[in-house]
């Protein structure tokens, strides 16, 4: 008659983006608790292909070590250069960068929602250089679009940013010097 409470509770699904193996590091740990996560690499803004790989081995090796599933979406760097055209020239953090997060959190949100997850997160916030309020917001939107439940987060708070960047010295983690696209190189 009575629902039996010892029979352990499952968490809730989430896809997380990540765009590299230094900003997942913390979230991972983050989020474990809360909930079942699979990873999602999809990046069609990293330039050059050589960098590209790199983010992409450290992150494929993070993965296994912590036992996550890792989902690769081919580059379509055609479908982010198109996409920013007229925005070339923005200054980093601007409009160009929004259109960024916009394509990459909205494809997340599609992945998440067809393969029945609960609810889908992004890295992004991690950085020192993002503003979580814009990047959050266009999660929001993805999430209102597609009908799937976004996490809020501004993963650099509580020493986030610092922690990532100890576990990254651990893992020996490649460490790159800009965002990604060709335009935050300079």
């Amino acid at each position: 008659m009575f629902t039996d409470f010892k029979q352990k509770r499952k968490k809730p699904r989430l896809l997380l983006h990540v765009c590299c193996a230094v900003c997942a590091s913390y979230p991972i740990e983050y989020l474990s608790d809360k909930f079942d996560t699979d990873l999602l690499f999809y990046n069609p803004n990293i330039y050059p292909k050589e960098e590209y790989e790199k983010r992409l081995e450290d992150l494929k090796n993070y993965s296994d070590i912590k036992k996550i599933r890792l989902v690769i979406i081919d580059c379509e760097t055609s479908v982010f250069e198109e996409m920013i055209k007229g925005f070339e020239n923005e200054p980093e953090g601007g409009r160009r960068c929004e259109i960024c997060f916009s394509l990459r959190l909205g494809k997340t949100a599609a992945c998440a929602k067809e393969s029945g997850f609960d609810y889908f997160a992004t890295t992004l916030t991690l950085s020192p250089h993002k503003n979580h309020r814009i990047i959050n917001a266009i999660g929001i939107e993805s999430a209102d679009k597609y009908g799937i439940s976004y996490y809020e987060s501004d993963f650099k708070k509580n020493n986030g940013f610092k922690i990532a960047n100890t576990i990254s010295v651990q893992f020996d983690f490649y460490r790159q010097s800009y965002c990604g696209c060709r335009y935050s190189i300079r």
